[in-house]
């Protein structure tokens, strides 16, 4: 039988590691003010989902910790479906900007993104090895 088609250890340590070093390092320039160039869509979007219950600053700071602990588990290797499910979470809230601000995120809705559509979108690459990583450890 041909394993080529097989993920192994190392293939998911390398999905585990890449995606772990993106989490933590966006989470990080979000404590920094003006440092991180989603700052501003993310205030905005958590003020929006939270109907303005959460201010943006409370929830910038809440969303840089999640990513921080997102990246550190993914690094540090937690094997825990908790963990994956919170980075699935986190991913439906990435994609809501998409919804909630379309304006910002297409210049010819459906198909031509702005930058911040494209930003956006790059998450289908987490949503996959999300759903690697859910498939691996359950």
């Amino acid at each position: 039988m041909d394993n080529t088609n097989k993920i192994n250890s190392i293939d998911i340590k390398l999905l585990r590691l890449s995606l772990g070093i993106i989490y933590l390092w966006f989470g990080v320039l979000k404590f920094f003010p003006d440092l991180s160039p989603a700052q501003q869509i993310a205030i905005d979007t958590i003020e929006r989902l939270s109907f303005r219950l959460i201010s943006g600053t409370t929830g910038l700071l809440l969303l840089a910790i999640w990513e921080v602990l997102l990246g550190l588990g993914l690094i540090l290797g937690f094997r825990h479906r908790f963990l994956v499910f919170m980075l699935f979470i986190h991913l439906l809230g990435t994609f809501s900007p998409l919804f909630l601000f379309p304006t910002l995120s297409f210049q010819s809705y459906p198909y031509g993104f702005t930058l911040l559509g494209q930003y956006i979108v790059k998450n289908l690459v987490f949503v996959a090895v999300a759903w690697i990583l859910w498939k691996k450890w359950r």
